[in-house]
């Protein structure tokens, strides 16, 4: 018994040391299949990277709220680095001289009713179209679709610069604002003040700027949906609207919310728009009242609290807006049209009512912007057209008292030193932006509904929804650190910011692209013997060439475009849409329209030259 007992004891620590080997080998075996497959590589370096680049400086911002900054000190009457949470009391319960009111509570509700407004009209006006382009016989499709997505390719301030030189007066405004525009010039009709300057052109400019954003999501929506459900209906005796109310509208649901909710929480947070339609009457929205605390020295920290409540306006969206996408599955079938929908005859006496509206606001806000920034530009005195001149654009005189070195525009060193830093930029942000968006796309398609793919997912998403401002007030914190000293007003920190911020386009181009590639395509190159990069350069991107080049070109016109982004983290003479700001701000009308028709040029050109060459467009990836 005994020699069985000690023979058995003897025997156990080998077996044990036996089982741990071949446990560990089990474990390096599962290493090296693991890693051996390029999708979780670029997963687990992109879960990384996200992390760092947007959870941790989202952190960041959160403990700068609740920090006393220098310039703070003397009046909190602490010392600098001190905790405190009299940024969140001030902004959110300070009664005295009702500075809660007239600092966050006002601002708050002139955003939130400005961009409840812009949803509705975005949605009338995008979605009105969408259903006359795949649902009816409007004889001008082609025209629509190729001019409609001009105010949304077009920076959303290139709107309100328009509306403000179309409706401007010296009637109805006062001071510098009363100069007549293109309106009162030609037919002596002066529209009210209100319609110029203040909330009202503020929430129109925006729906107007993103009315093509809901036509490009509803109109995918309308046009992929399986065209017999409607036949059925039309077969069975159903009326338009029965079919509209019980087919269509509950298909396209989720559609409208999703536009809803990204339309609400991109002119809530919107800074453009206000400053050049809002300031002028005193119309002051969240943004702008951020701004303003940020750039002084005293209430820095209620700045940050500010961009914090919009931050988590938007990632409450955000879970909203996936709440509503993934509840698609419930009721759309969408298995490619076998059959063409019926069209809905517009009739002779509407269609050409609805035609001539339809092409003439098409028109309206797609065409006649950029005869109007021409026009200005060369106006001897803004706001008459009887006398023009190419003076500002060719003179070597002092052309603004305020602006130092502001001669004619072809002449300006510092407006074409800015546009090279503006080309600059959006090239590098493209290419990180668009190469990352292509990687995360291959990841997150080849490991779909996995925890990592939908956290690297997400986190690519999260930027879209995070506000400019408050993007940017993060980055500008960080730069003040002693670690990121090297970034503060630097091209590298806009380039690091834009090319993070416009990941989201690239990366959802990415992913659709990638979702749509058979696994049989790969595997085929992976049975021969093909490297993975060469797969990528030589398989797949070839075959998604477009998309691909879409999540290129959407960067590049973003960050070419932008000026909410980086207008905290540069000086006003970085970037051309900075300088474009400042001219304007100084009333120098006919040089900002000169930048301004620029900048719209060059994008809508560029993107006419990658259509031509490539097949992409920016409508391509516009709302993913």
């Amino acid at each position: 018994m005994s020699d069985t007992i000690s023979i058995n004891e003897n025997k156990t620590p080998d077996n044990g040391k036996k089982g741990e080997l071949k446990g560990f080998a089990k474990f390096l075996n599962f290493l090296k299949s693991y890693f051996s497959k390029p999708s979780n590589i670029i997963l687990i370096i992109f879960a990384i990277l996200l992390t760092l680049t947007v959870v941790i400086p989202l952190v960041f911002l959160l403990y700068n709220t609740v920090l006393v900054h220098q310039g703070e000190a003397r009046r909190l009457g602490v010392a600098v680095g001190s905790l405190t949470l009299n940024h969140w009391y001030s902004i959110f319960f300070q009664s005295k001289y009702n500075y809660a009111v007239t600092t966050f509570y006002k601002p708050l509700v002139n955003s939130v009713g400005m961009a409840l407004v812009a949803c509705l009209i975005s949605l009338i006006i995008g979605g009105g179209i969408a259903w006359l382009i795949t649902r009816s016989d409007f004889p001008a499709k082609k025209f629509i679709s190729t001019v409609f997505v001009f105010p949304y390719i077009m920076p959303s301030w290139s709107i309100a610069m328009f509306w403000e030189n179309f409706f401007k007066n010296n009637v109805n405004l006062v001071g510098a604002q009363a100069q007549m525009g293109m309106l009162q010039s030609l037919t002596r009709i002066a529209v009210p003040g209100g319609m110029v300057y203040g909330f009202w052109p503020c929430a129109i400019c925006l729906g107007i700027h993103y009315a093509p954003f809901a036509y490009i999501l509803i109109g995918g929506i309308l046009r992929n949906m399986d065209a017999n459900l409607e036949e059925a209906a039309t077969i069975l005796k159903a009326t338009r609207f029965k079919i509209l109310r019980r087919i269509t509208l509950p298909i396209v649901m989720p559609a409208l919310l999703s536009t809803v909710l990204l339309v609400f929480a991109s002119s809530v947070s919107s800074y453009t728009v206000p400053a050049f339609l809002g300031i002028k009457s005193g119309f002051m929205t969240l943004s702008l009242q951020m701004k303003s605390l940020i750039n002084g020295s005293q209430y820095k920290g209620q700045g940050y609290v500010m961009a914090t409540v919009l931050m988590l306006f938007s990632i409450l969206i955000l879970m909203v807006n996936q709440f509503v996408t993934n509840s698609r599955r419930s009721f759309t079938t969408v298995t490619g049209k076998s059959s063409q929908v019926s069209l809905v005859k517009l009739g002779k006496v509407g269609k050409p009512i609805i035609t001539t509206i339809v092409v003439f606001y098409a028109a309206f806000f797609a065409i006649i912007p950029l005869i109007s920034f021409a026009l200005e530009s060369f106006l001897e005195v803004s706001g008459d057209y009887s006398t023009f001149t190419l003076y500002y654009w060719i003179t070597s005189e002092q052309t603004n008292a305020y602006i130092t070195g502001s001669v004619g525009i072809f002449r300006n060193k510092e407006i074409w030193r800015a546009f090279g830093n503006s080309l600059l930029i959006s090239i590098i942000c493209a290419l990180i932006a668009g190469t990352f968006g292509i990687l995360v796309g291959y990841g997150v398609a080849k490991k779909r509904g996995s925890r990592l793919a939908n956290y690297v997912s997400n986190l690519a998403f999260l930027p879209y929804l995070i506000p400019a401002m408050s993007f940017a007030t993060i980055y500008l914190i960080m730069s003040y650190t002693k670690a990121l000293s090297f970034l503060n007003g630097s091209l590298l920190l806009l380039i690091v910011v834009g090319s993070i911020k416009f990941l989201p386009f690239a990366s959802k181009s990415g992913t659709n692209a990638m979702l749509q590639l058979s696994n049989e395509i790969e595997e085929a190159a992976i049975i021969v013997g093909v490297p993975w990069w060469k797969r990528m350069v030589r398989v797949l991107f070839p075959i998604q060439k477009s998309s691909f080049i879409s999540g290129y070109l959407l960067p590049f016109v973003s960050c070419m475009r932008e000026l909410t982004l980086f207008v905290l983290l540069t000086g006003s003479s970085t970037i051309l849409t900075a300088v474009l700001q400042n001219y304007e701000k100084y009333d120098c009308i006919q040089i900002s329209n000169g930048i301004n028709l620029i900048i719209i040029v060059s994008v809508l050109v560029i993107n006419l030259v990658v259509n031509k060459l490539t097949g992409a467009s920016i409508d391509k990836g516009v709302g993913g």
